[in-house]
């Protein structure tokens, strides 16, 4: 299935696109997405370990289950002062 993801800040800079087309074998999960991404943009890999997914304006873990109808996106890691 073919997913469109929204990228922000850092992410966003680091692809050069706000709006990236990945595809995904069904069932899909969060993981499976977030390993092709990574596949694709290889000079995100400074934020795999911390990397933050939304579907449908939720924060979601690996294991979460995604479907061609959600709205995804990645955000870099928050730090806040």
């Amino acid at each position: 299935m073919k997913l469109i993801v929204r990228m922000f800040a850092a992410l966003k800079d680091r692809t050069g696109e706000s709006l990236v087309t990945l595809e995904i074998c069904e069932p899909g999960s969060v993981a499976d997405l977030l390993e092709e991404l990574f596949r694709r943009f290889p000079n995100l890999q400074p934020f795999k370990q911390n990397i933050l997914v939304s579907v449908n304006q939720e924060y979601a873990g690996p294991s979460a289950k995604i479907s061609l109808e959600d709205e995804i996106a990645l955000f870099p890691p928050v730090s806040g002062g």
